[in-house]
């Protein structure tokens, strides 16, 4: 099996960083709406049962609140290609993707597809599209796909879910015990660490690499990946030698791919040659520029592979047929993808699913939580995705804390308002997850997945994900401290386009509480840019968007004693 390229390829460091957007980008989409056959069937899902949802969408029409891509998620391919093509599994889907897809296209819906960028899928189906993005992209199109997800199973250059542990020597650089410039030794004490993941051990500096960001327990803000850092002084423009002594590994934080750049320019991009013992290395060549020069040590290819991984596919589409796919990179927030994702999809998973106890068609709904002390919740996604606004935005793409689990077992009415209410205040995509077949028009179910005052918080034109203002617990920045802890009530706001503003409040505690909150104008204006309008306005009217009671104001504060447990409020305050 090839590596992946190094220093000649398209995707490498110095592109990577720099914020250069890919061609075949679909910028200024909203987060798109619809229903994915996960959650609700697993990999038990069929063409019989897809119909039948697709069908529902228009009879409880759920297309005019925008639910509009039916998606077939993992379990609907043959488990073998046939002449190096995916095809349909007969038995669930007998009369093929396309056949399916025109049915879709035909209620004026939109289908959506499923792959990996790994070798096989996460059902362990070694139908993965790695080696095989040309001819994938000659099937999606040929199959008039509107949709993809794209999952990180079995990928063979990170050690990510079900792939060889032993992949950590691609995501991680070797440890390091010396570096010399010209043959000039510099003391490790000498040199500056950043990021939150290297650290000098004994002799030597490990775990020159980045965070695995899937697990709960790391903040999506701040810098997730270290480098080793020396500035380098020179009295002219010249070349110089550099070398290190190592010791390589395949294990999280010992690995063999080194990159080395002095500024943004990069010099070296490669695995370094085994070595148990430290050794040292052939000399790089680099250049310095007169003045003061950053030499960068570093491993950034947990990142840059993922991408290009995704970019592969998403390259053939634009090349064979140049239509606007969206994508859903889901790579569970391993690799940062807030931070590259806007290069070629439409939206990024923040975490793992929210649930793994999916529903069956036997008339199991399956199981979601709350809360846990796993990605495995609502709690867990929402902590992640409401410090993410920065990454948010028309011209990048959409935080994605997975399918909405409203319906399934283990979450009562309270909660599933919250749970919708955090999803759109967040801009997130809005995916159903239950099947529709026990939605009735007018029942709850109903009314929580059509509130059409929610819904256009989530597609108002602006774009823009609201921001935790305030929270009763403790922190510095609301907006940016990231809190697991759910005994907390938060007050969120979102700026709308009409000049108005969206002002959710929730109380993540499984309990009642009684914390009293007063928010004035201030309170926002220090947080949020507002229009001037809103800010001179001598009254406000304020609805209710559950209840849909309105009321003018005559000051733009709000305050609130007491919640019951999981509740939520949402506001439209309107300048009069």
């Amino acid at each position: 099996m090839d590596r992946p390229s190094s220093i000649d390829n398209k995707y490498r460091f110095d592109n990577f960083f720099n914020g250069e957007c890919m061609p075949y980008k679909i910028n200024g989409r909203l987060p798109a709406m619809g229903w994915n056959s996960w959650n609700a069937f697993g990999s038990g899902n069929n063409e019989e049962l897809t119909r039948a949802m697709a069908q529902k969408i228009k009879e409880l029409e759920l297309d005019k609140f925008g639910y509009k891509y039916i998606v077939l998620d993992d379990g609907c391919y043959n488990n073998q290609r046939i002449d190096g093509k995916l095809c349909n599994n007969p038995e669930k889907f007998p009369s093929g993707f396309r056949a399916l897809a025109d049915y879709i296209h035909s209620l004026d819906l939109k289908f959506g597809m499923y792959n990996d960028i790994g070798t096989r899928l996460c059902s362990g189906l070694e139908v993965g599209t790695h080696g095989h993005e040309a001819l994938d992209a000659e099937s999606y199109l040929e199959w008039d796909i509107d949709f993809i997800k794209v999952d990180n199973c079995y990928y063979m250059w990170d050690n990510a879910t079900f792939a060889d542990p032993e992949n950590a020597r691609y995501t991680f650089a070797p440890n390091i015990k010396a570096i010399r410039i010209d043959g000039e030794e510099i003391p490790l004490s000498s040199v500056m660490i950043t990021g939150p993941v290297a650290r000098i051990e004994d002799d030597h500096i490990t775990f020159i690499g980045t965070y695995d960001g899937t697990a709960p327990d790391h903040s999506p803000v701040g810098d997730r990946s270290s480098e080793v850092r020396l500035v380098v002084s020179s009295s002219e423009d010249r070349k110089a030698s550099v070398s290190i002594t190592y010791s390589t590994g395949k294990e999280e934080g010992k690995g063999e791919w080194l990159q080395l750049a002095v500024d943004d320019k990069v010099f070296y991009d490669d695995l370094l040659p085994e070595s148990d013992d430290y050794i040292d290395s052939e000399n790089i060549e680099v250049e310095l520029k007169e003045g003061n020069n950053v030499l960068r040590i570093m491993n950034h290819r947990r990142q840059e592979n993922t991408l290009r991984s995704y970019a592969a596919l998403m390259e053939q589409l634009d090349i064979q047929g140049g239509k606007d796919i969206l994508l859903s990179c889901c790579e569970w927030g391993k690799t940062q993808p807030q931070h590259w994702g806007y290069k070629v999809g439409n939206s990024w998973r923040i975490l793992n699913d929210i649930t793994f106890a999916v529903g069956s068609a036997e008339g199991d709904f399956g199981t979601a939580a709350w809360d846990g002390d796993y990605t495995t919740n609502i709690t867990a996604q929402y902590n992640k995705a409401v410090i993410m606004d920065e990454f948010a935005g028309l011209d990048k793409g959409w935080n994605d804390p997975d399918m909405l689990v409203i319906g399934m077992n283990g979450i009562d009415l309270t909660m599933n308002r919250s749970h919708m209410a955090m999803w759109c205040m967040l801009n997130s995509p809005l995916f159903l997850g239950l099947d529709l077949r026990r939605v009735t028009k007018g029942d709850e179910l109903y009314k929580i997945i059509t509130n059409k005052d929610l819904i256009d918080l989530n597609q108002d034109a602006l774009g823009i994900q609201a921001k935790r203002i305030f929270t009763t617990k403790k922190c510095d920045d609301p907006s940016k401290k990231y809190i697991r802890e759910i005994d907390r009530i938060d007050v969120l706001v979102k700026p709308l386009s009409d000049g108005s503003i969206a002002v959710g409040i929730f109380n993540i505690d499984k309990n009642d509480r009684e914390d009293e909150i007063s928010i004035s104008l201030d309170d926002i204006r220090n947080m949020i840019k507002l229009d001037e309008s809103f800010v001179s306005s001598g009254s406000f009217m304020f609805t209710d968007l559950w209840t849909k009671e309105s009321e003018v104001r005559s000051s733009m504060s709000i305050n609130i004693k007491g919640m019951k447990a999981c509740d939520n409020i949402v506001y439209k305050v309107t300048p009069v």
